[in-house]
């Protein structure tokens, strides 16, 4: 442009010079372009055919008459310009009035003024629709009821194969996992027969929104019911476990007591004070578990303190002796002792003995043997000592006979004394007692079949 103009310029000197008009060199306007300039959308003609306003609006109101829900719609042509008017029940029908008008060719544009008819005659007149919906849920009722018939035989054909308890039974390790497997076959077989239906009724959006539906609820449901599902979960692997069989003697974090059964929701025991006590199987799973029966050999213990001017090493012999004389105690492993602690007027020595606990039981074994072992070491002369606390009035009065100087002080008649109480021999009644375990077989016998124990004696403990 530039180029041009300079040159238009150039020219207009040199005819200038040569005595030419200007008007002849430049031109009286330049025609400009506009940058912002907008383009319109479509080009509306300049004329219009005669009768082409009434072919737009026969061609309108033909396609309305088509259409129920514009029954009330009104249309005007002028230049090209629609105007819908009038009143329709269906608010949704009022911008598709709009589009269907803008799309027939030589309209210019539309007017749409319809409104929303809220008379209760109209609106009613939608619900006159529902016979039409009944009159096609008649014809599809043969399809509804042999889809209906499928998912009711495949349903079936799950419960069926899920009834076979001899086959998963063998196949699972227990009754629990058993009984799983087929409460999952049996879901699998309802939900694939739910499936199979609304697929044959073309209900597939229905089925992607029902399935959606159930992920989302079961998501929702597995956060809400976390613990119930854990307790579950400990409750299968409890039962593959097998960490304890009926009427074991066993202590579960602090809880102690005997075995009862494993359920699928609670581990029940019968306390030593013959009280039932249900565990739930998550806190079971987790905790710490004593069994006091797997090993019919128990060792108990119990402290003695002896004055501190004895000897602790013959206090633990003699304390050792007298174990060993006792019937139920164990030669192998043998007892034995040992010094627990030096304290500030005694010696404390702990003395260790085995039982067997199918032969002894292990409270009344460990209360003879301390009364054994208290007079053993008391017909040694040992003293057994209490706490003492000397008061000294005067410091040129002697002191009082406390201690070993108080056993001397007594001679040969204390001695006598003691052995004069001494009993004759130690073997007692020391039988276990079975209070606890017929109480637990009386329950498991009372409760037979109805209560389903998941401890199976065919299978080893872990």
């Amino acid at each position: 442009m530039r180029e041009n103009s300079w040159l238009r310029v150039l020219l207009a000197v040199l005819l200038l010079s040569l005595g030419a008009p200007a008007s002849a060199v430049l031109p009286t306007s330049i025609p400009t372009t506009s940058p912002s300039a907008e383009v319109p959308e479509q080009i509306i003609e300049a004329t219009r055919d005669e009768g082409q306003d009434a072919l737009i609006a026969e061609r309108i109101e033909g396609i309305f008459a088509e259409l129920p829900a514009f029954s009330g719609a009104g249309v005007e042509v002028n230049e090209g310009v629609v105007t819908l008017s009038g009143k329709v029940a269906d608010p949704a029908a009022i911008d598709r009035a709009g589009n269907i008008a803008a799309r027939v060719s030589g309209v210019v544009t539309v007017e749409n003024l319809l409104e929303r008819d809220l008379s209760v005659e109209e609106n009613l007149s939608v619900l006159g629709q529902m016979s039409g919906l009944a009159q096609n849920f008649v014809k599809a009722l043969p399809l509804i009821l042999v889809s209906l018939l499928a998912a009711i035989l495949i349903g079936g054909l799950g419960y069926l194969i899920a009834g076979i308890r001899g086959l998963w039974s063998r196949i699972a390790p227990n009754i629990f996992l058993a009984e799983l497997i087929r409460s999952a076959i049996r879901f699998v077989f309802v939900v694939g027969g739910v499936i199979i239906a609304l697929d044959m009724l073309g209900a597939g959006t229905l089925m992607g929104a029902v399935l959606g539906g159930a992920g989302v609820m079961g998501i929702a449901l597995g956060f809400a019911m976390r613990d119930t599902i854990e307790n579950y979960v400990a409750s299968l692997m409890l039962s593959i476990r097998q960490p304890f069989r009926a009427n074991d003697w066993v202590l579960i974090d602090h809880y102690e007591g005997r075995v009862i059964r494993l359920t699928s929701r609670a581990t029940i025991l019968m306390t030593l004070d013959g009280n039932h006590l249900r565990i739930p199987n998550a806190q079971v799973f987790k905790a710490v578990i004593l069994n006091y029966t797997r090993n019919p050999q128990r060792r108990f213990e119990f402290e003695l303190g002896i004055d501190a001017d004895d000897d602790p090493r013959a206090a633990m012999a003699c304390g050792i002796e007298a174990l060993a004389k006792l019937d139920f105690v164990l030669a192998d492993p043998e007892p034995s002792a040992r010094v627990q602690k030096v304290g500030d007027s005694n010696i404390v020595v702990l003395y260790l003995g085995w039982i067997d606990q199918r032969e002894a039981d292990w409270f009344k074994s460990r209360s003879l043997a301390i009364g054994a072992v208290k007079d053993a070491l008391e017909q040694a002369g040992f003293a057994i000592p209490e706490p003492i606390y000397r008061l000294r009035v005067d410091s040129r009065s002697d002191a009082l006979p406390i201690g070993r100087a108080a056993a001397a002080a007594e001679g040969e008649a204390g001695v006598d004394r003691v052995a004069a109480q001494q009993p004759e021999q130690f073997s007692q009644d020391v039988r276990p007692e079975g209070e606890i375990e017929q109480m637990v077989e009386a329950e498991r016998r009372s409760s037979g079949k109805r209560a389903k124990d998941l401890l199976d004696p065919s299978r080893p403990v872990e």
